[in-house]
């Protein structure tokens, strides 16, 4: 990739305004060094990085009812400005597509195949917005994050998010969760009270987040020097599980495994249960059998409802579980019908297709294939699966890599706890 004509072309194309704006520089240096707005820019557009944290936080912590994909995308496309400010002045600051890598390019691009190609191209548009946003945080934070420190605030704004959404989630319990029986079968799942969904608008959704974070805030604990920053950190991680899980204890590898407790999000249990594992293996392998002792040990401790819930991950007489093999079927089909391109991209397009060749039998409505590989696929065709799977294997191969070849230091363990949480 690194060497590919596709990839010079690429990077000379992202960087010929940082380009042109450098020999502007270049040429009316005195001019820019004498004007204070000038200078003011260049140091603002320096520390993009904190901007970049900045953004990506207050993506997480407002809520979802009221934020809007629009404001994404005016945010990094202001975020990518301040980066080319930043590359006026300094030859050094340039767009790393190199270190991107080929997959999640390859998985870019499939998205405008995706919208060309698709079943109703005019709700694919409006999904691809959405897509271009989260091109341009990747583009920006590969480029933009230049230090440990740099990457620590990138985590702590994560860990912000952890705290506010956990910390509403623990209200929430203390007020009530109302049973929302299409969540879950109570015939299966008697005495299970509601599941904590934070302001996510969906318990899966909020354990999904927690995944991803979690392992960061693990990570800021271990690799935080002072005291008060680790103790900070461990508050952060301590509400993070007390909103989900019964248990306080933090350091445990085995309350990774309930932290997600009180979404009652099953697939997100198994999930956390897999990152912890990456994450020991990662960072430090010999205490796997610890571990693995440790997670058996916990088992008696678990809830009732908590261990009957676990129960019901292969029980197909529980309609939650039995009502994805109809979405699994309808998926299935538009892969048999359309395989290189797939049905178009976002949900709308699925959706038609799948209405209009009358290939969902199922009772509820057909919102989304329940699974995100054959989600990809029937959205963004052949090429968005190869690059979606492409990309994740890459760069936990590369996480691995770097983790084995380097020395022990933060941008280690923050390395552990994102691989990890992919």
């Amino acid at each position: 990739w690194q060497e590919s004509l596709a990839c010079r072309a690429v990077i000379f194309l992202i960087n010929l305004p940082a380009w042109l704006l450098h020999k502007l520089y270049g040429a009316f240096r005195m001019t820019f060094e004498d004007s204070f707005f000038a200078r003011l820019a260049f140091s603002m557009g320096d520390e993009t990085a904190i901007a970049q944290s900045w953004m990506i936080m207050l993506l997480w912590v407002i809520p979802f009812s009221h934020w809007n994909n629009a404001y994404s995308l005016m945010g990094f496309v202001l975020l990518l400005a301040l980066f080319y400010v930043g590359a006026m002045h300094q030859e050094r600051f340039r767009m790393d597509i190199v270190h991107i890598g080929f997959y999640p390019m390859l998985l870019f691009g499939a998205m405008f195949l995706a919208v060309a190609f698709s079943y109703v191209p005019s709700e694919s548009l409006r999904f691809l917005f959405y897509h271009i946003s989260a091109a341009l945080c990747v583009l920006v934070t590969v480029s933009a994050v230049r230090s440990v420190e740099d990457l620590k605030r990138l985590a702590a704004g994560g860990g912000v998010c952890v705290l506010v959404s956990s910390l509403y989630g623990v209200y929430q319990r203390i007020q009530g969760v109302e049973v929302n029986e299409s969540y879950v079968d109570m015939t299966v799942n008697a005495g299970m009270p509601g599941r904590v969904e934070s302001y996510f608008d969906n318990p899966n959704t909020f354990a999904e987040v927690l995944i991803l974070l979690l392992p960061l805030v693990l990570a800021l604990v271990l690799c935080s020097r002072r005291w008060y920053s680790r103790l900070i950190a461990c508050g952060v991680a301590a509400v993070g599980v007390a909103a989900l899980g019964r248990f306080l204890g933090f350091f445990s590898a085995a309350v990774g495994c309930v932290a997600m407790a009180m979404t009652y999000s099953r697939a997100s249990w198994v999930g956390a249960a897999c990152a912890m594992v990456v994450f020991v293996f990662l960072w430090k392998p010999k205490l796997i059998p610890g571990f693995a002792v440790l997670c058996v040990l916990c088992i008696p401790f678990l809830p009732d409802t908590i261990w009957n819930r676990i129960l019901t991950i292969t029980n197909f007489n529980d309609s939650s579980t039995a009502s994805r093999i109809p979405l699994y079927e309808a998926a299935l089909e538009v892969i048999k019908k359309s395989p290189v391109t797939g049905a178009g991209l976002g949900t709308a397009a699925t959706q038609a297709y799948i209405s209009d060749f009358n290939l969902y039998h199922g009772e509820a409505p057909f919102v989304h294939a329940h699974n995100f590989y054959l989600q990809v696929w029937i959205e963004a065709g052949l090429l968005g699966i190869i690059g979606f799977v492409g990309g994740m294997l890459w760069n936990i191969k590369r996480a691995a890599h770097a983790v084995r070849h380097c020395d022990d230091s933060a941008a280690r363990t923050i390395t552990c706890a994102a691989a990890s949480a992919l």
